[in-house]
């Protein structure tokens, strides 16, 4: 069992970026870890690829895009005086780019926002993030907008 009093600490933290509204308040939320724990901040967007086009193509609608977010994202992470590497990536599917992506970095915590959306009449998280709450090696945490609007 656990000891209740035993705070976790992580060291290096990923933040996917998806172009949702929930980004922002979940790069905020890391920035708030990265601050209480003195832990390295990474953002990261992946650029689907399909599969009709080569994987180095470059998508120059898509890729301008990517840039907004994540130049958005170090903004959010500059005024909270928090460093953050950022990294643009293409690949054929989004989550198992974010695993490796994690593993690679030896990451211990993966914030990622969600959107409050519904599909045939019932709440869905989508694919991606059930991929990664099965397959993460670290610990996942989920942010959810209020689905009031």
């Amino acid at each position: 069992m656990s000891d209740p009093k035993k705070k976790l600490i992580f060291h290096r933290v990923l933040v996917p970026i998806t172009g949702t509204d929930a980004d922002d308040e979940t790069m905020h939320m890391a920035c708030w870890i990265a601050k209480r724990d003195k832990c390295k901040l990474y953002a990261m967007y992946v650029i689907t690829i399909k599969r009709s086009l080569p994987l180095e193509a470059e998508i120059e609608s898509e890729t301008r895009r990517a840039e907004e977010l994540l130049d958005r994202m170090t903004k959010i992470a500059d005024e909270e005086d928090i460093q953050l590497e950022t990294d643009l990536l293409q690949a054929r599917e989004v989550a198992p780019t974010i695993i490796d992506e994690a593993v690679e970095r030896k990451i211990d915590l993966i914030i990622m926002g969600v959107k409050y959306k519904w599909r045939f009449g019932q709440f869905s998280l989508g694919s991606i993030v059930p991929y990664i709450l099965k397959n993460a090696t670290c610990q996942v945490m989920l942010y959810s907008q209020s689905n009031q609007e």
